[in-house]
Formats: C-alpha cells, sequence, structure tokens
C-alpha cells in the first residue's frame, strides 16, 4: 500500500504478465483493495459503487487482453473523493469505440459501459504502450452515487 501524491490518498499496484485468469486475479486485487478501505462493510450504501467498480475493472482488462496482448499493470488510487483505475498495455494505439452500425455485434461494448459508469475516463501514452484510466466519484451528493449519466 502506499500513498498518493503530498501524503494523501493510498495506492495499490499489481504488476501484470499474459492473459490466463488475469481478469479474476484484477477482481479479486480490487474487491480486496476496496474491503481494507472499508468499502464492503455489510449494510454500507456504496456496495453498488462496489459492484460498478469490479465491472469496470473487469472491462478494462478484458479490454487490454483482447486488444492489446494483456495488461502489464492494474493500479488503484484513491484520493479525495475519487477512485482512479489506471491499466498499463504494451499497445500504443488508444481505444476505439465502435461505431453505431457494429454495435449489434457480439462484445465491443465495453468502452460503452466505461462512459455509462465512469466519471471521466480517457488513455494517455506511458512509454511504448498506454495507459487506459478511469474514475469514480466516492464523495456522493446527498447520500447518493454520483455516476456520469
Amino acid at each position: 500500500m502506499g500513498t498518493g501524491p503530498g501524503g494523501k490518498g493510498q495506492t495499490r499496484r499489481l504488476a501484470l504478465f499474459g492473459t490466463k485468469g488475469v481478469v479474476s486475479r484484477c477482481r479479486d486485487f480490487t474487491e480486496q483493495a476496496l474491503a481494507d478501505w472499508g468499502w464492503t462493510e455489510n449494510g454500507r450504501e456504496d456496495n453498488d459503487l462496489v459492484e460498478d467498480v469490479l465491472l469496470l475493472v473487469s472491462e478494462l482488462v478484458t479490454n487490454a487482453c483482447l486488444h492489446a496482448g494483456g495488461p502489464e499493470e492494474l493500479m488503484l488510487n484513491r484520493s479525495g473523493g475519487r477512485l482512479r483505475i489506471e491499466v498499463a498495455d504494451a499497445e500504443p494505439r488508444p481505444p476505439r469505440r465502435r461505431l453505431p452500425n457494429e454495435l449489434s455485434q457480439p462484445g465491443g461494448h465495453g468502452l460503452i459501459i466505461l462512459e455509462r459508469l465512469a466519471h471521466r475516463w480517457g488513455a494517455e501514452p506511458r512509454g511504448t504502450g498506454k495507459v487506459v484510466w478511469l474514475e469514480v466519484r466516492l464523495t456522493p451528493a446527498r447520500g447518493q452515487v454520483a455516476h456520469r449519466p
């Protein structure tokens, strides 16, 4: 467990190799981090947020497996009122959302899920590859989990 910039927040990193079992390994890693941070206690209103976060991790990692030869690292950073999730891979090309006429094909809906559940997301070059990141708000307004519509 690390500390974010300025001594605030918490960061966890998981080095990854290959694609076999990587999605479940990343979900387990994320679920443990969220439990350590007190998100999975019984009766908490953010249990839906935990499920959303696990789905988002699954989508990011699956996309890296399908389109980039597998992820190299998963990073979770909880700071202030947000959780930032990053998945690094060796493919320099950014993710591409399917065209509307391709949406009827199986698969290819991961970026739509990111757009629906994450507050923000994007991709940026890193080394010879890239990192795809997303942020989820942790500070709900009036007791509600904040998501982008």
